[in-house]
């Protein structure tokens, strides 16, 4: 009879997933890569599988064998016993061979691994890819295990710039396929020694993908690196390069925690503001950099700028497209090129960075700007060309502002003196700008001066005013320009909503008018108490406080569903998106309770449903453990989705709730995303595994779920509409088919 070895692999989620192969095809998987650490093997016969969350047996594939399992794993069976076992009884009671040592042992020694396993060129099965941790470390490499490492993944777009050049007869040019290349050779960029262990490039199928060193937050950043054909210069930058941008963050947007975009430096401030408009309802980091001098040279930026975006693009949640140089975070739209030879090129002249890099990256959450909506992302590529920077300068005439405001022309961004001063003694100019305007042509005031804002206290600015111009506040001509373009490209509205718009705060791009909303830390009596009682009064220590206490006191108050006590919270300037020691968001925790109100209000207030905790869970995750459908529901509607590895372990998860009968679960883990189609780790899909066990029932369901996957994908709903009840068909959720999980798909040509 054959004997089979069960495989129970302990998940991140501290799930178990069984795993049933041949003892013939376990030394072709160790040949291929696995050597899986703190794992239970156990014997079963070939009719069932021991199934290690309920400790029974729970699927029957053949009727004609006896059913019978054997519950003790192998590591605790006296030495001799393995040699009953097929393939190993030519072996000495007490002499194993390699396999049979890596049968009997939690761990794989590196010399018996070295006998058995030939990590690169094997095909791997993706389920099955260990991850490394820096726990129970052998010869100064680290071994598969805990669930403290998680993985982040990060695509990086090199649309060119400096960063990649080369010295070419004396100028500087883009070179194309050399940049994967030179990375690869840079150990503080690329792990080679994790990329082979865990068989990294025949998991991910590219060569162009490369994995960090491990960071201090025990965070492995896999990047993958698209290289544009052609690289450009960033002087040859166009609006329809930065659509091309929208569309290949758009298209990959559910398979990467984050996004990294290689630019060159000149117009990097142009593109960082207009993707910060295009992109709506953005819940990912997107992260432009470059560098001054190119990353071949001995000395250069690119380095520490590459290592630094990727940093943050993996490990924090910050919602926003920024601009990372010389070890500061900025708000994309906030920023302009102030040198053009120095490290330190750009700033943020009126607000402060989001974040620097020093001895440790400090993250200014208090400034993160969130969309505060529970609509899913989306691109908006759609721009409209027709507009124009004008300058005023003593002397200009009224020719000039006439030829420059004739059609086609439909916005205008006037740079003025100080605080939005123009001459209020030129008449002629004046007429100018109030007959541009009165035709429909959107002028927005904005200062000459590096810092500041535009104000009307004098009466050359009022002038401006009066002749129907809107203030631009403290918005960089470069993101007036871009937010210009954005607005004038809605068609589906008017005059009034467009010049209305380009006055609102859109993306954090201006400062709003919070006059007298002010709240001091001092106002609150639970602040006041806790200070008192630990003798503190100055402001950065009231600040400690807060930070300190907010997660743990918004868990709470969310685990008990007191959405006034959040409400309180928040009004002391507390940011309920931070996770608590464990890195789990409030939204975690109303996700776990099935609290709708809360999520919904979480949600309202800008938390992120991409938010890991320690074991890498999302709130997503966290619902469909504990059942709370309306919770997936609306998560998935504001853009909550399954990591790739969660997709691929979500075959085997089906298939053990097949066998359970578990229609509930199958229905929630399809409404999550999950591929019904995906096989488990015997190559069954559910469906062939319920027909097998001899469960119609719950085969006929996986079926109604599957057309109405279908039926939603071919009517046209969106996602919005995609999770009504139908109440005639069982009770069944229509639901959109999720993005398969692929590689990144550019829309521009790829570089081989």
């Amino acid at each position: 009879m054959d004997v089979y070895i069960q495989r129970s692999t302990v998940c991140q989620r501290g799930l178990f997933t069984p795993c049933l192969v041949t003892l013939q095809t376990w030394q072709q998987l160790l040949h291929d890569g696995h050597s899986w650490a703190r794992i239970s093997q156990r014997v079963v016969f070939r009719n069932s599988l021991w199934c290690t969350k309920r400790r029974c047996c729970i699927s029957k594939r053949r009727s004609e064998v006896p059913r019978a399992t054997c519950d003790a794993p192998l590591d605790r069976l006296h030495p001799g016993s393995l040699s009953a076992l097929p393939g190993m009884a030519s072996s000495p009671p007490n002499v194993l061979t390699p396999l049979a040592r890596a049968l009997s042992h939690h761990q794989l020694d590196t010399a018996e691994s070295n006998e058995v396993v030939s990590p690169r060129n094997a095909q791997v099965h993706p389920c099955r890819r260990r991850q490394l941790t820096s726990c129970g470390s052998f010869d100064g490499t680290e071994l598969a295990s805990s669930p403290s490492v998680v993985e982040a993944r990060v695509l990086v777009l090199n649309t060119g710039g400096t960063i990649g050049m080369t010295l070419t007869d004396n100028v500087l040019s883009p070179k194309a396929n050399a940049f994967v290349q030179i990375l690869r050779k840079l150990p503080i960029l690329h792990d080679e020694m994790y990329a082979q262990q865990t068989c990294m490039y025949d998991y991910y199928g590219s060569e162009r993908t490369l994995v960090l060193p491990l960071s201090k937050t025990k965070k492995r950043i896999i990047y993958t690196i698209i290289e544009y054909s052609p690289l450009l210069d960033s002087a040859n930058m166009t609006p329809d390069d930065w659509g091309r941008i929208g569309k290949d963050i758009e298209k990959n947007y559910e398979s990467y925690d984050g996004f990294v975009i290689l630019h060159g430096t000149d117009t990097m401030a142009y593109t960082a503001s207009a993707l910060s408009f295009m992109c709506e309802h953005l819940g990912k980091p997107v992260v432009l950099t470059g560098s001054q001098v190119p990353i071949y040279e001995m000395r250069n930026d690119g380095r520490d700028n590459l290592l630094g975006a990727l940093l943050i693009a993996g490990q924090f949640v910050i919602p926003e497209v920024c601009l990372y140089f010389y070890n500061k975070l900025y708000r994309g739209n906030r920023v302009t090129k102030v040198d053009a030879g120095s490290f330190n090129a750009f700033t943020s002249p009126n607000l402060a960075p989001l974040a620097t890099a020093e001895v440790d990256i400090a993250i200014n959450w208090d400034t993160v700007w969130r969309a505060n909506t529970t609509v899913k992302f989306q691109v908006s590529t759609e721009l409209n060309r027709n507009v124009g920077l004008l300058r005023l300068f003593p002397g200009i005439t009224a020719a000039t502002v006439r030829a420059f405001l004739q059609p086609p022309m439909e916005g205008v961004v006037l740079e003025t003196y100080g605080s939005g001063n123009g001459p209020d003694n030129r008449s002629d100019l004046l007429e100018e700008l109030k007959k541009a305007t009165d035709s429909g042509v959107i002028i927005i005031n904005c200062t000459q001066c590096l810092r500041g804002t535009v104000s009307t206290s004098y009466a050359t600015g009022k002038v401006l005013m009066d002749a129907g111009l809107i203030t631009g506040g403290d918005m960089t001509p470069e993101a007036a320009l871009s937010k210009l373009s954005y607005v004038l490209a809605k068609e589906d509205l008017n005059l009034d909503a467009k010049k209305k718009m380009m006055g609102q705060n859109l993306r954090g791009e201006m400062t709003a008018d919070l006059a007298g909303a002010k709240f001091s830390l001092s106002d609150s009596r639970f602040i006041q108490v806790v200070a008192k009682s630990l003798s503190i009064s100055c402001k950065e220590e009231l600040e400690a406080i807060r930070d300190a206490l907010t997660p743990s006191l918004a868990c709470a108050a969310t685990k008990i569903g007191d959405i006034e006590a959040l409400e309180t919270l928040k009004e002391m300037g507390s940011n309920l998106c931070l996770g608590d020691y464990d890195g789990r968001t409030p939204l975690h925790i109303a996700a776990c309770e099935g609290n709708l109100k809360a999520v919904q209000y979480l949600l309202t207030i800008g938390a992120t449903v991409y938010a890991k905790d320690r074991y890498g869970d999302t709130p997503l995750c966290n619902a469909v453990h504990f059942r709370h459908k309306d919770v997936v529901k609306l998560l998935r509607k504001t853009g909550a989705h399954f990591s790739r590895d969660e997709l691929e372990e979500a075959g085997s998860e089906l298939c053990s709730l097949v066998v359970s009968g578990d229609l509930e679960g199958l229905e929630i883990w399809s409404l999550a995303g999950a591929d019904l189609n995906k096989p488990g780790y015997d190559g069954q899909t559910a469906v062939e595994l319920a027909n097998a066990a001899g469960k119609p029932e719950v085969a006929t369901f996986i079926h109604n779920l599957l057309n109405k996957k279908v039926m939603t994908a071919f009517s046209g709903l969106n996602d919005y509409d995609e999770y009504d009840e139908d109440e005639e068909n069982g009770g069944g959720i229509e639901f959109a088919a999720s993005p398969a999980e692929r590689e990144p798909q550019p829309l521009c040509p790829v570089a081989k």
